[in-house]
């Protein structure tokens, strides 16, 4: 039923792809948010900022529980089990960490913390540098080395 709907999820080999991007948008959006509210000062903009920041922290988790859960089923060889996909699961726990620890700052401080406020945009950034250097590894897995699914070397026509 669900393969009708979307029928890209049949050459999926787990629900980790469909659970990744929530994160990556929700976290960056945070950043941008909270950056602008920290120019601008607006109560609307610290409110939004928060909401995509506790946004982000949830679906980090379910991020990184759906990729835990499927870690051990990718289909790669052990050299980028070893090589890559050790470093993007370390990358990611520790962003999702971040992220949670930064939330819950931003939680006990509604909407945007007045005290270290530079400390709290600092991490922020912190948290996006590892969160996009983990992704990258991620894509290099899927791309490069073939762990989104059955995927191939060579372009195919769709029309075929």
């Amino acid at each position: 039923m669900l393969e009708r709907i979307l029928p890209g999820i049949a050459h999926a080999q787990n629900i980790h792809p469909l659970a990744v991007h929530f994160p990556i948008a929700f976290l960056f959006g945070a950043a941008l948010l909270y950056c602008a509210a920290a120019i601008q000062g607006g109560e609307s903009l610290k409110w939004a900022a928060f909401w995509t920041l506790v946004l982000g922290a949830v679906s980090a988790g379910a991020a990184v529980a759906t990729g835990l859960y499927a870690g051990p089923g990718v289909m790669i060889s052990e050299s980028v089990r070893n090589e890559i996909l050790r470093d993007h699961k370390r990358l990611m726990i520790a962003s999702s960490l971040l992220a949670g620890a930064l939330a819950a700052w931003a939680i006990a401080a509604r909407p945007m913390p007045a005290k270290g406020r530079l400390v709290f945009l600092a991490g922020l950034a912190v948290m996006l540098v590892v969160l996009a250097v983990g992704s990258d590894l991620g894509a290099e897995m899927v791309f490069g080395y073939n762990a989104g699914g059955d995927a191939c070397a060579q372009p195919i026509d769709i029309h075929k």
